[in-house]
């Protein structure tokens, strides 16, 4: 799930907008490394800093994705660093109200003090509809959550993908309403082998699967149209890194099927 970042003016944390970030171990369960984040500031207590913010009052600044995560080797506490990746920040503040109505959702338990927690997670709904108020398009935010840590694979509605971008190299641009239309109508169980992330795991692991490309993202000449219907298909991890074992030699989901019933289904696998 994604997350909300705050970053005070002053603070004993030594963040560094867009590059890295400092914080406690409680919340070492929510910052996991390819998590989306908002990044926010409270309300401006010292006017010093005012020609450093979009807005004196508490609002939203900008978007990224949690790196690796390392521990601060000068704390006795177990804090910790968390690399920031794909920084994009707003051109203008998003305020935490809208028509009298806050964006994050605050639990009832939580009313009287939910501002006092420096990371927040929230769902998927709430970090695209306060992107939308930035004005950045839904299509054109890269999702983050398509990207494995170890491995970047090639992760009814028709839209386009596989924009070129440049990010120390070149990645792909994923459009995450395309990722939301094929769970919605493949499911969440992986369709090579019925894998069921949420059954294993629990609660923590709801929602998750891995959305894969029919023909590889990286292949694409230009922008073009994906139909989540037909060109994109869940599978979990595992089959997921099986299919792209071998670049020269992608394996098609029957392929795969093939062998996890152990048939041979093409000629040579060596």
């Amino acid at each position: 799930m994604p997350a909300v970042i705050a970053e005070n003016d002053e603070s004993k944390w030594t963040d560094e907008t867009g590059v890295r970030y400092h914080f406690p171990k409680q919340y070492r369960a929510i910052l996991t490394e390819g998590t989306a984040v908002l990044y926010y500031k409270g309300r401006m207590t010292n006017k010093a800093f005012s020609d450093q913010r979009l807005s004196t009052n508490p609002h939203y600044f900008g978007i990224a994705r949690i790196g690796k995560v390392h521990a601060d080797e000068n704390s006795t506490q177990g804090d910790l660093f968390a690399v920031i990746e794909g920084f994009t920040p707003f051109e203008s503040a998003v305020p935490i109200k809208f028509d009298g109505e806050y964006l994050e959702q605050i639990p009832v338990k939580l009313k009287s003090n939910y501002w006092r927690n420096g990371v927040r997670l929230i769902d998927q709904i709430v970090f695209d509809d306060i992107c939308s108020h930035a004005g950045l398009k839904l299509e054109h935010v890269v999702d983050f959550s398509l990207i494995d840590s170890a491995q970047e694979f090639e992760t009814s509605v028709i839209g386009t993908e596989g924009k070129k971008i440049t990010y120390y190299g070149v990645r792909y641009e994923r459009c995450p309403k395309l990722r939301r239309q094929a769970i919605a109508i493949h499911g969440l169980r992986c369709k090579a082998c019925d894998f069921d992330f949420e059954k294993a795991y629990g609660a923590h692991a709801k929602g998750f699967i891995h959305v894969h490309h029919v023909k590889p993202i990286s292949e694409f000449d230009e922008d073009q149209l994906v139909d989540p219907a037909t060109d994109l298909i869940p599978l979990c991890a595992n089959c997921h890194a099986i299919v792209h074992r071998k670049p020269q030699q992608l394996l098609s989901v029957e392929q795969l099927k093939g062998l996890l019933n152990g048939r041979w289904v093409f000629d040579d696998l060596t």
